[in-house]
């Protein structure tokens, strides 16, 4: 009984976001009903029976999504069918490895204790299989499985995918920026506020004052994880996993969104020579696969870079730190001006403030002090500080000449030291704008997603597109309305869960032909709106 209360008091400590003093009083009521329903106690009319619980599985399950929201904090469905289709190779989550055994060996302690309950108590054998229906009914995961299988029978799921409008220049600038577009790991913008975080974030407020800062930058669903975030942020679009849409389902994703065209895939018609750097394998997720696809010619992981290394020990469970990855940045750029003639965009993905306690270099702990290995703000302030230092060098260097600065995290950070914290109100993305032509000190407040990055980071760089819209996302430099100032996050959820064409379109050229047809979906062509929610719709482009 005492381990079934543990159990259960952790589960609900993880889950509602308790003060872990709270497992105390919920084991202790747990342990107090069981003393007065004296559960447990074997009936002299009813003696214990070698059966098995029909909750065992449900348990099994719950066991699942409660680590899955300890590890993470907020649990996309959407997140972990992604990565066992594009690949978890080389990831740098060893430190999660051990937490894992022991969740595994807790689990089955609690399913020896409950089949005991069950075998011993007749009352308990006959809940059982209400108990099942209930732990299955309440799994979030089941929930999300089942709004995403609903999809298949809905009676429109094209309501995003006709709000798509490819991306598209009517007329490039005579001298056409360079991009310097920086992903610093769970940077989000929440960090800001002073009086919850002190001055971790201080840095970026510094660089934020040379230029153009964006406020209320959220997260859809599907977006918020490093993959996510930066299709989102590129493509306009949320990352819908292939699913099974994908023809070989037991083999690693051979393109990831070959159906829609993405930033490097705009600047490269354009005539830009693209790199991407960063510190951890390119083969994780997919994300080598993705840049390759879209138009980057330059594609350098921790394969690529630890062998250029100094000091060839000086990596961490991902790869290198950030200090390490900004000198090569900025030798990569060196080379890109050398080779000229012609613009250059450089992205690069720090990996400073990645949860749960961040790899801060070795710079920021001269620069700070000890690290205590878990105080997630001594993270972020590394972070902020190395991206503001490697500014500082680039322009002192001269290297920034008529470039545009994009400084954006990748998506809302998960569960940290400072998670009670951070979810204590709205959360926002980092996003901001330094350059030449960018107003300083300019700050615009507006509800938006990172969706809406690609088309404004477009039209930052001079470029003019049509109806200032790219994908789904709408320009923040122009007076249109969002998606979310339109609709708010919880509609769009909804309407994503339904969504099955914007899916299609993402992933066309792994769909098996027919496989649409199939699937029943009628032409979005064909759907009529009432004339409230015509004012965002694009014209199908198929």
């Amino acid at each position: 009984m005492l381990i079934i209360g543990l159990c259960l008091g952790y589960a609900i400590v993880t889950v509602a976001v308790l003060p872990i003093w709270s497992l105390v009083p919920i084991t202790g009521l747990w342990m107090g009903l069981g003393w007065l329903g004296r559960w447990g106690k074997t009936a002299p009319s009813s003696p214990p029976r070698r059966v098995w619980p029909w909750s065992l599985v449900p348990l099994c399950l719950w066991g699942v999504y409660v680590y899955l929201a300890e590890s993470f904090g907020i649990v996309e469905i959407g997140a972990i069918f992604f990565h066992l289709q594009a690949g978890i190779a080389e990831h740098g989550g060893n430190e999660r490895l051990l937490a894992a055994a022991l969740y595994t060996l807790a689990m089955l302690v609690l399913l020896a204790a409950f089949t005991w309950l069950v075998r011993h108590d007749h009352r308990w054998r006959f809940a059982d299989r209400l108990l099942a229906l209930v732990l299955i009914a309440s799994n979030p995961l089941f929930y999300s499985m089942g709004q995403r299988s609903a999809a298949i029978v809905t009676d429109d799921g094209a309501w995003l995918d006709r709000r798509y409008v490819p991306p598209s220049i009517r007329q490039a600038p005579e001298n056409p920026p360079n991009l310097l577009l920086l992903y610093l790991e769970s940077m989000e913008h929440t960090y800001a506020d002073r009086q919850r975080f002190g001055d971790a974030y201080a840095f970026l407020d510094a660089l934020g004052r040379r230029g153009h800062v964006f406020e209320g930058v959220r997260q859809l669903e599907n977006t918020g994880w490093t993959m996510a975030g930066m299709i989102a942020s590129q493509c306009g679009a949320p990352l819908m996993p292939a699913g099974l849409l994908h023809d070989s389902q037991f083999e690693p994703l051979g393109r990831v969104v070959p159906g829609v065209e993405c930033l490097g895939d705009v600047l490269d018609a354009q005539g830009y020579r693209l790199s991407f750097l960063g510190g951890a394998s390119t083969e994780f997720a997919g994300k080598g696969i993705f840049y390759e696809d879209h138009g980057v010619d330059r594609v350098l992981g921790r394969a690529a870079l630890e062998p250029r290394l100094e000091d060839p020990e000086y990596v961490n469970d991902w790869g290198l730190y950030d200090d390490s990855v900004y000198d090569f940045t900025v030798d990569e750029i060196q080379r890109l001006e050398a080779e000229g003639p012609g613009p250059w965009g450089v992205i690069n993905l720090s990996i400073s403030g990645h949860a749960p306690k961040g790899y801060p270099a070795r710079a920021c702990r001269e620069r700070q002090g000890e690290f205590d290995g878990e105080d997630i703000l001594y993270s972020v302030e590394c972070s902020a500080w190395l991206a503001f230092d490697l500014i500082d060098r680039l322009d002192n260097e001269g290297l920034l000449e008529n470039t545009l600065v994009v400084i954006a995290s990748d998506h809302l950070t998960m569960r940290v030291s400072a998670w009670e914290q951070l979810i204590a109100g709205k959360r926002d993305n980092t996003f901001m704008l330094l350059g030449e032509g960018v107003e300083a000190g300019a700050r615009t407040r507006r509800e938006a997603a990172t969706i809406d990055l690609f088309p404004t980071i477009l039209e930052a760089m001079g470029f003019t597109i049509e109806r200032h819209r790219a994908g789904l996302g709408v320009s923040l430099l122009a007076g249109k309305t969002t998606l979310v100032e339109r609709h708010g996050l919880a509609d769009l959820a909804a309407r994503m869960h339904e969504e099955t064409a914007l899916q299609h379109r993402l992933w066309e050229g792994l769909i098996p032909e027919g496989r649409q047809q199939e699937s029943g979906q009628a032409d979005p062509q064909q759907v009529l709106e009432a004339p409230g929610n015509a004012a965002d719709q694009a014209p199908s482009m198929h």
